[in-house]
């Protein structure tokens, strides 16, 4: 027996890639969440922002806890509306040039919610994506329902100096090729530990070099806390899950994963 799978959670360093811990579901005991987190072995966590109204927790979160938790800056798609999108990139290009971030996101395209703000959505995610490229970040996609037209974007801005993650990534095996292909990782959660899910029979083709893990806490939690609210320690539980779709050790899929996340936020 391989002496490897039996290395407790506490021993593994792990890496959240992308995570709302800032949201108000966590209101009530958010620091003892970060230190659960922290406790099961989970080091870093990214805080992708959504839109103006969530910078303010996003950085009193970071403030708190400098080592652990990682603030990123962009307009998520949900968030791109015709009345007030330019106001909102305007306010991200503002604190862009305040500071350093891990990365630029969460951006892309959401065809879930409304397809109707497909055009400025794709106006938004390309701007965020030139940011990216200026200022040598990576840059955290949203693709819920959008996998084709996000590719598209991303081929488009792609010039050798784009990076990044395709967040709960959901597709094919066709599309993570594509994705991989144009030089992106791909964000694997709690949808992975679904029955239903598809994502096993992809994730056994695609090399492990090319994932990362993350929760999107509080949303998407892993078997077995689905339908509540998920944590950023509960990332392990996603580690077991590939661990036993790819045959391969605990402590081998922690190792990779975690060396992937730190070299795209490098």
């Amino acid at each position: 027996m391989c002496l490897m799978w039996l290395i407790p959670h506490s021993m593994h360093t792990y890496i959240d890639t992308h995570a709302h811990l800032y949201s108000p579901k966590f209101d009530a005991d958010r620091h003892d969440m970060v230190r659960r987190a922290i406790k099961a072995g989970v080091t870093r966590m990214y805080l992708p922002n959504i839109d103006a109204e969530s910078i303010a927790g996003m950085l009193e979160l970071e403030a708190a806890f400098p080592e652990h938790c990682f603030a990123m800056m962009g307009l998520h798609p949900c968030h791109v509306l015709p009345d007030s999108y330019t106001r909102e990139l305007a306010l991200v290009e503002q604190w862009l040039g305040k500071r350093t971030w891990a990365g630029i996101g969460e951006t892309g395209i959401d065809l879930y919610w409304d397809k109707s703000t497909l055009d400025i959505q794709k106006i938004a995610f390309a701007r965020q994506i030139q940011w990216a490229k200026d200022l040598n970040r990576p840059v955290i996609v949203h693709s819920r329902e959008s996998n084709t037209e996000c590719i598209e974007v991303v081929r488009q801005g792609q010039d050798g100096r784009l990076r990044g993650i395709f967040h709960c990534f959901s597709g094919t095996f066709e599309e993570a090729q594509t994705i991989i292909d144009l030089g992106f990782l791909l964000g694997i959660g709690g949808t992975l530990t679904y029955p239903k899910s598809t994502l096993p029979d992809v994730l056994k083709r695609v090399p492990l070099e090319h994932i990362v893990l993350e929760t999107d806490a509080p949303y998407l939690p892993p078997v077995p806390h689905r339908g509540k609210r998920n944590e950023s320690s509960y990332v392990p539980l996603v580690a077991e899950m590939l661990s036993e779709i790819k045959v391969l050790p605990l402590a081998q899929i922690v190792k990779v994963t975690t060396e992937n996340a730190l070299r795209i936020f490098s």
